[in-house]
């Protein structure tokens, strides 16, 4: 009934990055991506991740038409840093079918199985640098930019070719209209923040690269304790700094310092997902370029996007007692309605980051997405 090919040739590639629009043709929530950084991200001379991992991507076609695609990844920086013999899969897209999942999902394994590597965990698109994680709630509303959207029946479909959950991952919305953070909280914390030495200054972007370089170093230490954590070479991060240049509010991007040191900073970016949406076919060329254009750099840009994501926040582990990261928070609520963001989406945070997960709830933030990352030991001996 269904069949399976490697994706090889030009058209092959076109067909698994088309795809998704046939999937979610029904789905009003779904934030078409754009095409050209799927090609960047997928190209394995241009991506330095791929210097270190391997990718094994494939079609299923019934008859002229294809319905699904999925693809293995084998990350030898993940595996050597967590010494495990892990294989993910990721960009996985299916009719609702479970004959046809079962048949990918027995093909990776089996890919996966040859390579000598023993669980097999996703989806991941590539990594947990990437976008990671199944939504299982939260249909309700559009995901926020870097973050995935897919339809409800895939958990099903996962879960019933034997995955089981390995960690779940939460999406927070701090809405600084909301009542809940109040001026108490916030003097609160400008009190901590005196007493702490604790300053904040936003990037320099005359000395970009030069920021890059200190925040890669934070971002490795900060989060290498972390579940699921791979460090970031320098070459990857520079890629992702560049891709990211684009559209960043250079006002959102904050560094914590402590006595002139920077310790900490968050991440932060507008939600280009809701300017996105727009661009329907994912192509920036004939119209789609002029729109991102106007809406991230005319007179429309703050207009056009009204929420944020706060993406990533580190702080050195030694600097975590002086609850730097609650006053990067508070921060946040403080200048982003300022600066035309009154909401702010918070993701994605680990299920067991328990002193995370509790000042959010403290701040007034609420969860409004679970994202889901499953684990299943497979067949060494194929």
């Amino acid at each position: 009934m269904y069949q399976l090919k490697r994706v090889e040739t030009q058209k092959d590639w076109e067909d698994f990055i088309d795809l998704p629009w046939m999937i979610y043709l029904d789905y009003p929530h779904w934030v078409p991506p754009l095409r050209v950084a799927i090609k960047d991200m997928l190209n394995v001379r241009k991506n330095p991740f791929f210097k270190h991992a391997v990718m094994f991507p494939l079609l299923a076609y019934r008859g002229d038409e294809c319905v699904g695609r999925i693809m293995g990844i084998i990350d030898d920086n993940h595996n050597n840093f967590h010494k495990e013999k892990t294989a993910f899969f990721g960009f996985f897209e299916c009719i609702d079918d479970q004959a046809l999942a079962n048949l990918f999902l027995d093909e990776i394994a089996k890919w996966a199985a040859t390579k000598g590597m023993n669980l097999l965990r996703g989806p991941m698109n590539l990594s947990t640098n990437h976008e990671c994680g199944l939504l299982i709630e939260g249909f309700e509303d559009s995901p926020t930019v870097n973050n995935v959207y897919n339809p409800p029946y895939y958990a099903k479909l996962i879960e019933q070719w034997g995955f089981k959950k390995a960690k779940d991952l939460y999406a927070y919305i701090i809405d600084g209209r909301s009542p809940s953070f109040s001026n108490l909280l916030l003097a609160q914390a400008e009190k901590l923040k005196k007493s702490s030495s604790v300053t904040f200054r936003t990037i320099d972007m005359k000395n970009f690269d030069k920021e890059v370089e200190m925040i890669h170093e934070i971002y490795n230490q900060a989060w290498e304790e972390n579940w699921g954590f791979v460090p970031l070479s320098k070459e990857e991060f520079k890629h992702m700094a560049k891709d990211m240049k684009a559209i960043i509010d250079p006002e959102l991007l904050l560094v914590a310092e402590v006595k002139g040191n920077p310790v900490g900073f968050t991440l932060t970016i507008p939600d280009v997902n809701q300017i996105l949406k727009k661009i329907k076919n994912g192509k920036l060329f004939p119209l789609g370029f002029f729109k991102l254009l106007w809406n991230l750099k005319g007179p429309g840009k703050r207009s056009a996007m009204n929420r944020c994501r706060i993406l990533t926040l580190g702080i050195k582990k030694e600097f975590r007692p002086l609850g730097i990261g609650p006053l990067l928070y508070a921060e946040l609520l403080k200048r982003g309605p300022a600066l035309g963001y009154p909401v702010g989406e918070a993701s994605w945070i680990l299920e067991d980051n328990e002193p995370m997960n509790r000042a959010l709830v403290h701040m007034g933030a609420q969860k409004t997405k679970v994202y889901r990352l499953y684990d299943k030991a497979i067949n060494t001996t194929v």
